[in-house]
């Protein structure tokens, strides 16, 4: 039975200004193509100004809105509540537990209950998993990994010997955490391997995209933090420390060594150099190349990096450029012809 129009209220904590409490919802919508039984949101001050257009049963929007003919549910954070309104109609079939006869599991695995095994995995010895674990078809879990609970390691992803994860951890299709890092000693014009003998640690609330690489420590941990979220394609070196709650946006990447404070955002193909330190709140722009250590709450873009007020005035000239040569090539050749004239200086 779909939930009342209240209910829905109700469960996002929001309140419910006009239409009717008992109307039924049947799902959620973009703004553009939300229609009636559907919930929309108006996060942004251009939605809004379209409110009362909209044809949705009801739609999100925070404390600021005015008055409107279609029903509103006023929250503190619209985007949220619509990423929650989201979930309560579209939840993922979850797999029966159980684990497949197709799957090759090593000696002493422990795990907790409802466990999801798919065909194809590979578990290797002494690995340990939490209670709600799901392993979609072709994981590999190496000797000795730890997954704590409610983890989803997702098709063809790799957690490679020794690794940990925390709770609530979702792995994308086609990652690996604990490749060898990326280390070589030279001698003679020849490259050498440097062992990798450290780990990988994840916290709680992790969810790396696919295809990522988080290298493991030559000593030690590449360590991320808690509630760290990463887009695809992102690459973290070895014995890199990622601070709680910071994002890695799509193809990303961190040289060895370096440590990342929490709440930062990088943005897609940033690049930032070896063995820096990068301070909590920091926002590095697309496309920048960080060199240099970064104190903590600078927002900064270009490569090498500026801060960013500074990077959209050096932006703004970047097209006048070939105007302003063209000028100075005219002013000297004024200044020549002044100067020639008379020996003199004007």
């Amino acid at each position: 039975m779909a939930p009342t129009l209240g209910e829905i209220a109700d469960r996002l904590s929001a309140r419910l200004t006009g239409g009717d409490p008992g109307t039924p919802v049947s799902g959620v919508a973009p703004f553009d193509r939300a229609g009636p039984g559907e919930i929309t949101c108006a996060a942004s001050a251009k939605l809004l100004a379209r409110v009362s257009g909209s044809r949705a049963e009801a739609v999100i929007v925070g404390p600021g809105a005015g008055p409107s003919a279609v029903p509103l549910l006023v929250v503190g954070n619209p985007l949220l509540t619509f990423a929650r309104a989201i979930a309560l109609f579209h939840r993922p079939p979850a797999p029966e537990p159980g684990i497949s006869p197709h799957a090759v599991v090593g000696q002493g695995f422990v795990h907790g209950e409802d466990l999801f095994v798919a065909p194809g995995v590979v578990i290797g010895k002494g690995v340990r998993v939490g209670d709600r674990v799901t392993l979609l078809p072709n994981v590999v879990l190496g000797d000795g990994v730890v997954l704590g609970d409610d983890v989803t390691i997702h098709p063809q992803a790799c957690v490679l010997w020794g690794c940990t994860l925390g709770s609530r951890v979702v792995i994308h299709a086609g990652a690996v955490i604990g490749a060898d890092g990326f280390g070589f000693a030279g001698e003679a014009g020849k490259l050498h391997k440097i062992p990798q003998t450290g780990v990988v640690t994840l916290g709680d609330d992790v969810e790396i995209g696919a295809n990522n690489t988080i290298d493991r420590a030559t000593f030690g941990a590449t360590a991320i933090g808690n509630g760290v979220k990463t887009d695809n394609l992102v690459h973290v070196a070895h014995n890199v420390t990622v601070g709680d709650d910071t994002v890695l946006i799509a193809q990303c990447g961190i040289s060895g060594g370096t440590v990342i404070g929490k709440n930062c955002v990088l943005a897609g193909q940033a690049g930032v150099a070896g063995h820096l330190t990068i301070g909590d709140f920091v926002m590095v722009g697309p496309q920048s190349g960080v060199g240099k250590d970064l104190a903590a709450g600078q927002v900064v873009t270009g490569s090498p990096v500026m801060p960013h007020r500074i990077w959209l005035r050096v932006q703004r000239l970047v097209e006048k450029l070939p105007e302003l040569a063209r000028t100075l090539r005219n002013l000297e050749k004024r200044v020549k012809n002044l100067e020639g004239g008379d020996g003199q200086h004007p």
